[in-house]
């Protein structure tokens, strides 16, 4: 299947010259995935939600400032490798283009809409994150906003003084308080009090009660709901209690999913692929194999590793953070780790994620597992 008939030619565009402050102002009325920015009526780049979280830069600030590249697809290309562009570029939406134009966008959610009925035969256990970043009641705006940057993530489930779920913060959630909080800084009415809004807790921002999912609900009735109420994920809770914490389903899983393939070596994604300097896809494959190797009871189905860049430099190289996950027949292994460049944080990462695999030595094996889920999954 490709995405000749996924992709859009409506989308929404700003000038390269538009106020950040403009900007802002249409994701709060408008709520689009992206905004393709133009240069003369020309394609140049995006502006995603996600930029003006991280971002600390003024509202006076030109779009130009914040243009991102996204990758771009062409309408013929398949919805397997459009949706693995889509999840190594952290990106919600990519350009499409025919014949070297500007043709339109392609979105996560247009892509899962058009496979949601192959989807029926996967549960949530076969693709859902069991490692999940949560906050408490009392974690302020500041903290939280801090843990989306480091972890690379979009919510944060909130948990009350017990422990239980209580509610959901996600980086939607923060935009809302930022561009409130601007609009109101710019009529008078709170200039400067920007570090006051950065101390309140989340609770009086969280989203409550949480949408939640279970380990044998299908993939298709999870992501159908997530569709229908314009959620990006859904915790995953035990049958029967909707307070603890199991994991998260997100659309980015999902899409992840549907990049699996049944090449001879082991299938790697790579977020923010970007930031590799002097190491490869290749290099990355071959020392994580190297890895897996070790111990053969351990079948990869699918490996993640995500980099994230930080502003502190050494002699020019940057600060990156390594994630590395596993997805593996005796369960998930994972191993951060931070260096000056790509190589260096993967190789701590790469450490520590070895250290953790000797802890799913003892766990039962299930041999067909990535043969069941391309299976089930289908041709797209």
């Amino acid at each position: 299947m490709d995405i000749a008939d996924i992709a859009t030619s409506e989308y929404v565009t700003v000038d390269v010259d538009e106020r950040l402050g403009k900007v802002r102002s249409k994701f709060e009325r408008e709520n689009p995935k992206g905004l393709i920015v133009t240069d003369d009526g020309e394609y140049a780049g995006i502006v995603t939600q996600k930029q003006l979280v991280q971002s600390h830069i003024e509202d006076n600030t030109k779009a130009s400032a914040m243009l991102q590249s996204a990758p771009k697809v062409e309408r013929t290309d398949d919805v397997r490798e459009v949706a693995r562009v889509l999840v190594e570029g952290g990106t919600k939406v990519a350009p499409v283009f025919e014949a070297g134009s500007l043709w339109g966008i392609v979105t996560e959610d247009a892509i899962l809409e058009a496979v949601l009925e192959n989807l029926d035969a996967l549960s949530v256990v076969d693709i859902y994150t069991d490692e999940v970043v949560t906050v408490t009641e009392e974690t302020n705006v500041g903290q939280a906003i801090n843990l989306l940057r480091e972890h690379g993530i979009s919510r944060l489930p909130v948990l009350d003084e017990d422990g239980n779920l209580s509610g959901m913060v996600t980086r939607h959630d923060i935009v809302d308080i930022v561009v409130r909080d601007m609009d109101k800084a710019t009529r008078g009415e709170r200039a400067g009090d920007i570090d006051r809004m950065l101390d309140l807790p989340v609770y009086d921002e969280m989203s409550s009660p949480v949408a939640t999912t279970t380990l044998d609900e299908s993939v298709r009735d999870a992501v159908q709901r997530m569709l229908d109420n314009d959620y990006a994920g859904l915790v995953v809770t035990p049958e029967g209690t909707d307070s603890v914490v199991e994991g998260i389903l997100t659309k980015t899983d999902v899409l992840r999913a549907l990049t699996f393939t049944e090449e001879e070596h082991m299938d790697v994604q790579i977020t923010n692929i970007k930031l590799l300097d002097t190491i490869s896809r290749e290099d990355i494959r071959q020392r994580i194999e190297r890895v897996a190797d070790k111990y053969q009871a351990m079948q990869v189905q699918h490996c993640h590793v995500r980099f994230h860049e930080h502003k502190e430099k050494l002699r020019g190289t940057p600060l990156i953070r390594a994630q590395i996950r596993l997805r593996t027949n005796k369960g998930q292994a994972a191993g951060s780790g931070e260096g000056y460049g790509a190589d260096s944080a993967f190789g701590v990462a790469l450490d520590k994620l070895e250290r953790n695999v000797l802890e799913l030595k003892d766990v039962q094996a299930d041999e067909e597992y990535r043969g069941q889920l391309l299976r089930k999954l289908g041709e797209l």
